[in-house]
């Protein structure tokens, strides 16, 4: 389980796979979980669609991370390439990785710390391009304790509320509170899962690491953000800048056969991420499969994404080599992967270049 099984929008408990998906992934039980395709690009104007090489892209189910490669598929920019890029839906960004790993599909979507922490297990996978370049969590303090917590130092003593252990908001916990000059093992962590809303709310924990619409409505019933990683001026106050979330990443070996595939892939979502930043917000939203957004509030959804989308996406899908090296130096801190590896160890600038 990991931080992007929890995004805060209510849905159905299980959602099905409402069509096929083009191969078998199941191979050796990597793909466990709810697993569905989304569906193919619409017709592009003037015609029927060319002929397209189909892809499949393993992808966390985050709805915050999705938009970028749904609206490059509805502006019709991977088919232009000549691709049809299956997005199959996966809980998890942890499930994903291991998909890509374990050779059930093509490439996979995944948080980065995700990426760094299977190298440090051995596997060999480099990210080639980013789609996100900020986590989507933010620190919420529980509405009855914001007199009293104010700061990363006031966490000493304190429960703090996380989707898992070894989870990338554990370490930002503990190297917040570093930085701060607080004492990390003056801390409690409790594991909620993905409903973290409730108990932060009802002061079961003392704060808790929530992504949006959660920490709205938190804020709604007197809560507070301690720090709001969803917004770049936090990210650059708290962590230096820019810090490599969301993005592609491939299998070593296939590389050197799939470099002009790959390169393709970047270009479509680089007019995407382009275009991400000038539609309707309700554009994007609609643009999201109907599996993804099942019993999701649209139009909250809508709101959080035009609050949002200037500081959680890139412009350009090229990678930030400094923004991959502050997750790195989080991971290390918090004891999650080994002192000696370095975020450039699996990333391939040339794709799509830094």
């Amino acid at each position: 389980m990991d931080c992007c099984e929890s995004d805060g929008f209510k849905r159905p408990p299980d959602i099905r796979a409402e069509t096929p998906l083009a191969k078998p992934v199941g191979r050796r039980g990597v793909l466990k979980g709810t697993v569905f395709a989304a569906g193919t690009a619409p017709l592009l104007a003037g015609g029927m669609a060319k002929a397209a090489k189909t892809v499949q892209l393993a992808f966390c189910s985050n709805l915050l991370c999705a938009p970028p490669f749904e609206v490059t598929r509805a502006a019709g920019y991977f088919r232009d390439e000549g691709l049809d890029v299956q997005l199959v839906y996966m809980r998890g960004s942890t499930a994903a990785t291991q998909a890509l790993v374990g050779g059930a599909l093509d490439y996979a979507a995944t948080s980065f710390d995700d990426v760094l922490q299977a190298f440090n297990r051995g596997a060999n996978i480099r990210r080639f391009c980013s789609t996100g370049q900020l986590p989507l969590q933010a620190l919420a303090v529980a509405p009855n304790l914001v007199a009293e917590i104010k700061s990363f130092n006031d966490l000493e003593g304190r429960t703090v509320g996380i989707v898992s252990r070894g989870s990338l908001t554990e370490g930002l916990t503990l190297f917040l509170m570093k930085k701060a000059g607080a004492d990390g093992k003056k801390v409690q962590f409790a594991v909620l899962g993905p409903n973290i809303y409730d108990p932060v709310r009802l002061g079961q924990v003392d704060v808790a690491w929530v992504s949006e619409p959660a920490l709205s409505l938190l804020i709604k019933q007197g809560g507070r953000a301690l720090v709001n990683f969803m917004r770049m001026e936090d990210a650059q106050k708290y962590l230096g800048g820019s810090y490599e979330f969301m993005g592609i990443s491939a299998r070593t070996v296939d590389i050197s056969a799939r470099r002009d595939e790959m390169r393709a892939i970047v270009r479509a979502l680089g007019k995407g991420l382009t275009r991400l930043q000038s539609v309707d917000p309700g554009e994007i939203a609609a643009a999201l499969p109907k599996q993804l957004v099942a019993g999701a509030d649209i139009a909250q959804l809508t709101d959080v994404l035009a609050h949002y989308r200037s500081s959680l996406y890139p412009t350009a899908s090229a990678l930030d080599v400094a923004a991959c090296e502050r997750v790195a130096d989080t991971l290390k801190f918090a004891g999650l992967i080994k002192p000696n590896v370095k975020a450039e160890q699996v990333l391939d600038l040339s794709i799509a270049g830094s």
